[in-house]
């Protein structure tokens, strides 16, 4: 295990329930809450938190249309001058490579029972928002943590149900149990899925089921990391009820208590079950020396392996079977139409993506996009995606990586360089390494001094097109490696 920074150690050992004790510095990141009441608040504060990207002044037209209030679309104004002709419009709560609405998978709102956009997925919508929960509360994403609150509470379920969510996962049926712990892992550790993780889960849901589960949290993991990678702030009316409406054919009794419900805030009451309860999905450390669960902030990542032991898993990555099916290359041309005509044969990752016609293809754009478009050489981005694979043990995709490094000339020692000490590279570039590595590790463990640190040395244009190429590379790492994809040959 290995702390992110020497000095945040001593900044975020807090003790169990001091929450004030672990407020982050510009060289720390957010602690972690270890209870519910904790997290509520810290969610709260995130509306007013400083963006870490500093905008251009607002425009003569920019301030006739807010009023002249600099801060009320940050992350909108942020594309529009960053990431123009990268970003493909999308909005709300989705970033750069975001991926679906909702909860990142094919459907739109937060609503039970409402009907997928893609026909092949079945999963209920309010269960991958459970997922979404689940994931951002392992990257503690505290910002997608509020608004899966307010569309869990939107979707009828009650405070309790949400509490177990990060507790007691008992109140839930088996098979979403096994569900939520591979979110987990997913997110948090995706460097130790196994066959087991998927060979479990087909116990109770079918490879189609398994994949929309990929696609989804593959995207809200990267929504994680564009929210926290520019630090976004909340909006000042989300939280609690705000986004319940009451149901047409409730009675005026009803509909009164409905209307006291608490909106505009994610202060709510904790039921006494659940006041205390520490979570068992924030990926929590004890303090060394008292043995108390502490608020501070890690990177879980083993060390990188030798140059030796990555060629081994690259060439046992050769020889593996893809622990999902993939699509006939016949079939995978006749959905793509003309897109990939000039591919002989179809990547895997491509024929994987394409068992959804929808979602999968627009799956497939965003990441050749991520590759195509924007101010960043190819150079720097297939670097970038060289250390983000590294940290996850993305095998399959550190090897196209390699690949794509040999076509710009780079040799084996160039390449392999990137896990060593960076010393052979500029101080911008290892800026935005740093950013890359701790953004793709876990949104936890990025600092404002190191978002601070590649603005200075790299401008916020490049650091805000790094972190937006991250989110990408992060998930297409997690789908690639949940599926255990073997490499062409």
């Amino acid at each position: 295990m290995r702390i992110s920074s020497t000095l945040m150690l001593g900044l975020l050992l807090a003790p169990l329930g001091s929450v004030g004790a672990a407020e982050p510095t510009k060289d720390s990141p957010r602690p972690l809450p270890i209870t519910r009441p904790e997290m509520k608040q810290l969610i709260e504060d995130v509306k007013v938190r400083k963006p870490r990207i500093t905008l251009p002044e607002l425009t003569a037209e920019e301030q006739e249309q807010q009023g002249g209030r600099q801060g009320d679309n940050y992350e909108g104004r942020l594309r529009t001058h960053y990431l123009k002709g990268i970003d493909d419009g999308r909005t709300g709560g989705r970033g750069p490579g975001g991926g679906t609405p909702g909860a990142g998978g094919g459907r739109t709102g937060g609503v039970r029972g409402q009907q997928p956009q893609d026909p092949n997925m079945t999963l209920d919508n309010a269960f991958k928002v459970e997922l979404f929960w689940i994931v951002s509360r392992a990257n503690n994403c505290q910002y997608c943590i509020g608004h899966q609150e307010s569309k869990l509470l939107a979707a009828g379920l009650t405070e309790d149900r949400i509490a177990a969510l990060d507790s007691n996962w008992s109140e839930f049926k088996p098979e979403e149990q096994t569900a939520f712990a591979f979110a987990r892992k997913f997110s948090f550790e995706p460097h130790l899925l196994s066959d087991a993780d998927i060979d479990g889960l087909r116990k109770n849901y079918t490879d189609p089921q398994i994949l929309e589960m990929i696609l989804s949290m593959a995207g809200n993991n990267s929504i994680n990391r564009w929210k926290e990678g520019v630090g976004v702030p909340q909006r000042k009316d989300e939280g609690g009820y705000s986004r319940r409406e009451p149901a047409p054919e409730a009675t005026a009794t009803e509909q009164a208590a409905d209307a006291k419900l608490p909106r505009g805030t994610y202060l709510t009451p904790t039921s006494a079950a659940y006041a205390k309860k520490i979570s068992r999905v924030a990926p929590l450390v004890k303090d060394e020396k008292t043995g108390e669960v502490t608020q501070a902030t890690v990177n879980q990542r083993p060390p990188l392996e030798s140059r030796a032991v990555v060629e081994e898993k690259l060439a046992a990555c050769k020889q593996r079977k893809s622990r999902l099916p993939l699509v006939e290359e016949a079939a995978a041309r006749t959905i793509l139409a003309d897109k990939w005509k000039d591919a002989a044969p179809l990547p895997n990752w491509v024929r994987l993506l394409v068992t959804f016609p929808r979602t999968g293809v627009s799956r497939i754009t965003t990441t050749v996009s991520s590759e195509e478009k924007g101010d960043l050489t190819p150079l720097l981005k297939a670097q970038l995606s060289w250390i983000v694979a590294r940290q996850d043990r993305a095998w399959y995709a550190l090897a196209l990586t390699q690949k794509r490094l040999h076509e710009l000339g780079q040799s084996d020692d160039q390449i392999f360089a990137l896990d060593g000490t960076w010393k052979e590279f500029t101080p911008r570039e290892q800026a935005l390494f740093v950013v890359a590595r701790q953004l793709g590790a876990s949104p936890v463990v990025l600092t404002d001094a190191e978002v601070a640190k590649a603005v200075e040395l790299a401008g916020p244009r490049d650091v805000v097109q790094a972190i937006s190429y991250t989110t990408n590379r992060a998930a297409f790492n997690r789908i690639t490696e949940a599926a255990g994809l073997p490499i062409e040959k």
